[in-house]
């Protein structure tokens, strides 16, 4: 069965609206078809032990995001329905409590999620269920993009260029009420599944820091363009500088939609304005990202160029901890890892230089990066952040080659010239180093006024690293 059964007077059976990272009323495919169907409508949101797996950051911040939600569904008519366990156990059940002819939900991309809903169709199809997925987690589906040959793409460019010329889809109608069921199954109080207990000392002080909700994120993106959109390409390289959108936070729970953003920048300027494309650039880039985790799902946690496996990596000891804590007396690099642990976000400038000095000067596997972003990013996404690191690493698709090492303190001259982020981030007396010493678990014995010293001069860390990249190259 592939569309919803016509609702008729003797014909109440509802929807089950299935949501993930697509936490708003705008733009969304699913609830909109539900809620055009004319049939009561379920939506609800399943905690499988992928979501209890999310680190620490992500997971609390993802909470924060659907208790929103669930007060937007109220204020419609509707409600959130909370359960956990097996995504297709949980679905099959409700299907049988509540008679539901229908299951509706958003597509995700990467590998786990697709052979999840791949069985889920199956299994549904086999109960006479109709199984629908809708797009909108993207400007355009990774399937819907392609090279002059027919492939994928590996190269970001080339990609932009062809998705900057494509009509992008107008996002969908506003979902403005739904029918209720007539009995709302039970399900559970998101209260009970502690997803702030990772956060410890330092869930106050993110707390501070981010911006949750759908009327939030749209506001966060009206503002933006109104007042930094014309300044954004000359200022988003400075870290010190409040110049960016900061929506990669709602993005990442779906409280906006990608589409919608591209299409208020249109309103705002031409999508070829000089002052626009910077920005929009940057939707692209997280289209990329998700377009190779599609194709090459392997990106997501093995090197994605051959050859790099025998690269002496480190992936524990004393630097890993170094760095993580923003003690590896690289000045630059401290105050983003303390910018990181006190917002649950940092500068892009910033994470670049940070990811170069941990997987270059300190040859750390770019994975155990990886990982600590995703325990601490608020603005955590599967391929953008698998993508970042391998990009900076070298061995990702459009890498930044292995031999470019960034220098953190010539960036920091070239880039906060006057100290501003340094100091805030590090000097004792500044709101952010107290922030960070509030939030640094005890146990990392943080002092203020003590700076360590490098753990590895610049210049001996870029030599060993370049020394290590040639002999990979004469290996292989």
């Amino acid at each position: 069965m592939n569309s919803i059964p016509e609702k008729s007077q003797d014909d109440h059976r509802p929807i089950i609206v299935r949501l993930g990272r697509n936490l708003r009323l705008s733009d969304h495919q699913p609830l909109l078809a539900a809620q055009q169907s004319g049939r009561p409508v379920i939506p609800v949101f399943i905690a499988d032990d992928a979501f209890f797996a999310l680190g620490a950051a992500p997971k609390w911040r993802f909470g924060l995001g659907l208790a929103a939600f669930s007060e937007q569904l109220e204020k419609i008519g509707s409600k959130l329905l909370l359960r956990r366990g097996d995504v297709q156990s949980v679905l099959l059940d409700l299907i049988h409590e509540t008679q539901a002819c229908a299951v509706l939900w958003e597509r995700s991309y990467d590998p786990s999620s697709i052979n999840r809903d791949t069985a889920i169709k199956m299994a549904l199809g086999e109960e006479g269920i109709v199984a629908q997925s809708f797009s909108g987690a993207l400007l355009i589906e990774p399937w819907e993009i392609a090279t002059k040959t027919g492939g994928f793409y590996k190269v970001f460019t080339p990609f932009w260029r062809n998705l900057h010329q494509m009509i992008i889809a107008p996002p969908a109608s506003t979902v403005s009420n739904l029918v209720s069921p007539t009995d709302w199954p039970k399900g559970e109080d998101i209260k009970d599944w502690q997803l702030g207990q990772g956060m410890m000392r330092g869930l106050d002080v993110v707390g501070d820091h981010i911006c949750v909700g759908e009327k939030a994120a749209v506001d966060r993106c009206e503002k933006f363009l109104s007042d930094n959109c014309n300044e954004y390409n000359d200022k988003r390289d400075f870290p010190a500088i409040d110049a960016t959108s900061k929506l990669s936070e709602n993005l990442a729970y779906g409280e906006i939609s990608p589409r919608l953003i591209w299409h208020l920048a249109q309103k705002v300027a031409h999508i070829d304005d000089v002052n626009v494309v910077p920005f929009i650039r940057q939707l692209a880039w997280r289209d990329f990202a998700w377009h190779l985790t599609y194709h090459t799902p392997h990106i997501l946690d093995a090197n994605w160029k051959a050859g790099w496996d025998t690269f002496p990596w480190i992936t524990k000891g004393p630097e890993v901890l170094a760095w993580q804590r923003g003690q590896t007396g690289i000045e630059l690099v401290d105050a983003a890892m303390r910018e990181l642990y006190v917002t649950g976000r940092m500068h892009n400038r910033a994470r670049m230089i940070a990811a170069s000095y941990l997987t270059k000067h300190l040859m750390v596997d770019w994975r155990v990066g990886q990982e600590w972003f995703g325990d601490t990013l608020v603005d955590m996404d599967l391929a953008a952040n698998a993508m970042g690191w391998q990009w900076v690493a070298g061995t990702g698709p459009d890498a930044s080659p292995y031999f470019r090492v960034f220098n953190p303190d010539g960036q920091a001259e070239k880039f906060d010239k006057e100290r501003k982020y340094r100091d805030f981030w590090l000097n004792p007396v500044q709101d952010g180093a107290r922030q960070f010493a509030k939030a640094a678990p005890k146990s990392w014995n943080i002092d203020l006024n003590h700076r360590p010293k490098p753990l590895i001069s610049l210049a001996d860390g870029r030599a060993r690293a370049l020394t290590a990249y040639s002999s990979l190259k004469k290996s292989g």
